[in-house]
């Protein structure tokens, strides 16, 4: 009981520091996690306003604007660094995977539905600007995954967001500018439209695997990493897919969780997580079950996680 007291306690206050830095979003608890995790921090930079967001929420909605306030000065720039979630707006849904970039208009209602654990950029642009450059275009969609303009706002995002180096830039005259990048660069994004699912018939069984496992590290967040959901994002059959780990003497199952036990241990041994607790680690790669997770560690690394952390070699 008093988990899940703790659990809720840090559920509300982490929803009223959305709303805070973001404006009047409702949000809910998911029903697929026993503990929540989240954070979120405001960031000016050059008077461009960003929002660090870390969450395994179930659902962050705008239900309605008031059509004259704060809140609908807005589009968001949404850079997703890790973890997957699904965003509708306007009888559409978009899927954002990690490297996605999406926009979205605050002046109308949306829904954004996190599969697990997930962390993003959000960059505040104005409305008004963003309308005078898509002119009649909606402002919602999901950019295009390989252009330049792409790349370029993923550069510039993360550079803006990290505080070592945004701390020594420019003042507030160097805000316009940047924002008018920003919109400029998501235009052409959206101009080149969404990339399809890709496939991968074509290429050898070296590539599928590598591919396969690159996927894996980017995924190891989420609950669902399977078989069926490598398949699913491959293109390729579950029995292919297989295939290929057992002609090199591996388990799916047991790669991934030998590279989500990695992580954890990493995380343990870092100094600047030691106010995260063992199960918030262990749920935020992916693991869902406490003693579950307890029992793999031990058997991997021949220690409990509690003396791993405490006495490292």
């Amino acid at each position: 009981m008093p988990a899940v007291f703790n659990s809720c306690a840090e559920f509300t206050n982490w929803s009223r520091d959305l709303r805070a830095v973001c404006g009047n979003f409702s949000t809910a608890l998911s029903d697929q996690h026993n503990l929540f995790i989240g954070s979120v921090h405001g960031q000016d930079v050059c008077g461009l306003e960003l929002a660090h967001i870390r969450t395994n929420a179930g659902l962050i909605s705008r239900r309605h604007t008031c059509g004259d306030g704060d809140d609908d000065r807005y589009c968001f720039l949404i850079l997703q660094s890790s973890g997957h979630q699904r965003i509708r707006q306007q009888n559409q849904v978009i899927e954002l995977g990690p490297e996605d970039i999406a926009l979205v208009d605050s002046a109308r209602a949306f829904e954004i539905e996190p599969q697990g654990l997930v962390q993003n950029i959000s960059i505040h642009l104005s409305r008004q600007e963003v309308s005078l450059q898509l002119s009649q275009k909606q402002l919602f969609g999901k950019l295009s995954r390989n252009s330049v303009s792409t790349h370029m706002i993923r550069a510039l995002v993360r550079s803006l967001g990290d505080v070592k180096l945004s701390n020594n830039y420019g003042g507030r005259s160097d805000g316009p500018a940047l924002e008018q990048a920003l919109i400029g660069l998501a235009a052409a994004g959206l101009d080149q439209g969404t990339d399809g699912q890709l496939g991968f018939s074509c290429v050898g069984h070296d590539d599928v695997y590598g591919l396969a496992t690159r996927l894996v590290e980017t995924s190891l967040q989420e609950a669902e990493l399977g078989p069926e959901y490598l398949a699913r994002r491959l293109n390729v059959s579950v029995r292919q897919l297989y295939r290929l780990f057992e002609q090199r003497h591996e388990s799916i199952s047991r790669y991934i969780q030998q590279r989500r036990l990695e992580r954890v241990a990493q995380d343990l041994r870092a100094q600047d997580l030691r106010h995260e607790s063992i199960t918030q680690i262990a749920f935020k790669w992916g693991f869902v079950d406490a003693a579950h997770f307890s029992r793999a560690f031990k058997r991997h690394f021949q220690h409990a996680p509690r003396d791993f952390r405490q006495y490292p070699s």
